[in-house]
C-alpha cells in the first residue's frame, strides 16, 4: 500500500471544520501541531506598526495514495484557501516508508474488500 502525506497550514479557527472535512472525503485520522506561526509575503502590521500574527495549526494527515487528492481538494475548498490570501496551504508529498501503521492497513484494506462484494 502506498501513502501520502498531506501537510495543511491553517488559522486554529479552522482545524475542526478541515478535520471533518477531510475524514468525509476519506482521511482516518490526523495528527494536530498547535500554535504553529508563519509569515506571507507581506507581514501584517497593526496598530502602532506591531506585527500581528495569529496562531496557526499545521495538520498532518498520512493517506492512501488514491484518496490523497480527493481529500486535498475538499481541504482547500472547505478552507477557501484559493479564495483569499493568507487563508491557508495544503500540500502532499510522498511517503517512502511508514511504520505503525498496520491496524490501519488492516481496517481500509477490509473497507475496499467490502466495496468489491
Amino acid at each position: 500500500m502506498r501513502f501520502k502525506l498531506i501537510l495543511v497550514f491553517v488559522d486554529d479557527d479552522k482545524t475542526d471544520a478541515l478535520l471533518d472535512a477531510a475524514r468525509d472525503a476519506g482521511a482516518t485520522g490526523a495528527t494536530i501541531i498547535n500554535n504553529a506561526r508563519g509569515e506571507g509575503l507581506n507581514k501584517t502590521r497593526g496598530i502602532f506598526g506591531l506585527e500581528l500574527t495569529s496562531s496557526r495549526d499545521v495538520l498532518l494527515f498520512l493517506v492512501e495514495e488514491h484518496r490523497c487528492r480527493k481529500i486535498l481538494e475538499k481541504i482547500a475548498e472547505v478552507g477557501e484557501f484559493d479564495d483569499s490570501s493568507g487563508t491557508g496551504i495544503a500540500l502532499q508529498i510522498d511517503v517512502e516508508d511508514a511504520l505503525g501503521v498496520k491496524h490501519q492497513i488492516k481496517k481500509l484494506a477490509m473497507q475496499f474488500d467490502a466495496k468489491e462484494d
